[in-house]
C-alpha cells in the first residue's frame, strides 16, 4: 500500500486526513484547472480564492 503525505501547497506543513481518508483542508482550481491543496490554517489567513492563488 503507497502511503502519500500531502502537504500544503502555500506552507509546506502535512494536512491531515480523517480515518476515512478524507482531506481537512481544501483544494483550490487554478486558471489551468490544477489542484492545489490548502490547509485550515492557511485558509484562515487568506480567505479568498485570489489571494490563495497569488501565495502558491
Amino acid at each position: 500500500m503507497l502511503l502519500m503525505t500531502l502537504k500544503c501547497d502555500i506552507c509546506g506543513k502535512k494536512v491531515e486526513e480523517t480515518f476515512l481518508k478524507k482531506v481537512l483542508g481544501t483544494y483550490v482550481k487554478d486558471k489551468k484547472g490544477k489542484k492545489h491543496l490548502i490547509c485550515p490554517e492557511c485558509q484562515n489567513k487568506f480567505p479568498e480564492k485570489e489571494e490563495i492563488l497569488k501565495k502558491i
